[in-house]
């Protein structure tokens, strides 16, 4: 038996995120009051009470999603056994180290709040978007960005998220271009997705000098077991391969898709998503379906589960 623990990334946070588990569970209370405490204003209070808007916020959304995986992931971590694998989805590869010991749960609260005011600024810096292109091929995809970036301005891959779902980043025009031939290149949907930025695109450079720096101000320790970097799709075990990849992710494409097939083949025969929502559950099934995978974000999914 091989269990793999997936974090998922911004975009699955939704207002009132962990409230009923800080509720249920003391350590998950306690992870939520030391975020609070770390970064000096209530994140608890923007991710239980909203206003929506103030969740949104790169900057809030990346820390309040970190607090409430690392929060199940307190829960129920005497509960897990041995852990094979881990991997996040962009912002939730900071949690999958997390996880694994990789970087201390303080340290990670304030690098990702960083993190979002730094692609929220590079964002201001250098405009941009991005979108989801659903039912074309990678292939095709990456051939549209190309196109796009001839005729347009700058367009590329930005997340591989499973077969028939790509999303793309770039500068307005780039990424608007890139719509409209995806659309005459057959693709069943385009969808502008609402961002501050072109994030894991080459409008994200302005962010890397700063990050790279706070990054090498960190302990970063070897993982207890490995993650999978969005970058190479390939495990990291060691501290200074994390750092060095955590500072690459901001302009390079999530290789999920080849994360999981990589977690597949390694004998994974169980996937738990530990966090709010279930967006990386629906891939997995587009990915490989042969595969279980439990959602666990609320005290409900704890209830009901199984280890």
């Amino acid at each position: 038996m091989c269990l793999a623990l997936l974090f998922p990334g911004q975009g699955s946070q939704h207002v009132g995120m962990g409230r009923s588990l800080a509720g249920a569970y003391p350590e998950a209370a306690r992870v939520f009051e030391e975020a609070d405490d770390v970064l000096g204003f209530p994140i608890s209070k923007i991710a239980w009470d909203g206003p929506e808007e103030h969740l949104l916020l790169t900057k809030n959304a990346q820390p309040a999603m970190l607090v409430h995986s690392i929060a199940v992931y307190r829960v129920i971590q005497s509960r897990l056994g041995e852990v094979g694998l881990a991997a996040g989805h962009s912002l939730g590869e900071f949690s999958a180290h997390v996880a694994a010991g990789t970087l201390e749960f303080a340290a990670a609260v304030l690098t990702v709040r960083l993190r979002g005011e730094l692609m929220y600024s590079a964002g201001v810096e250098r405009s941009g978007t991005m979108a989801a292109v659903i039912g074309l091929d990678d292939e095709a995809v990456v051939s549209i960005c190309e196109r796009a970036q001839d005729e347009a301005g700058v367009c590329v891959p930005a997340n591989f998220n499973a077969a028939g779902q790509v999303v793309i980043s770039g500068d307005l025009a780039g990424v608007e271009r890139a719509m409209d031939l995806a659309m005459e290149g057959g693709a069943k949907r385009v969808v502008r997705l609402s961002v501050s930025g072109a994030f894991h695109s080459p409008l994200m450079t302005p962010a890397i000098a700063e990050f790279e720096d706070w990054l090498a101000s960190l302990s970063f320790r070897d993982p207890a077991f490995p993650v999978i970097a969005n970058v190479t799709a390939e495990p990291v075990s060691t501290g200074d391969a994390a750092r060095a990849l955590l500072v690459r992710q901001l302009t390079t494409p999530v290789c999920w898709a080849a994360s999981i097939l990589h977690m597949a083949d390694s004998g994974v025969d169980r996937f738990l998503e530990i966090g709010p929502g279930s967006v990386l559950r629906g891939l997995n099934r587009r990915i490989v379906r042969r595969i279980p995978c439990t959602s666990l974000g609320e005290p409900e999914d704890l209830d009901v589960w199984e280890p």
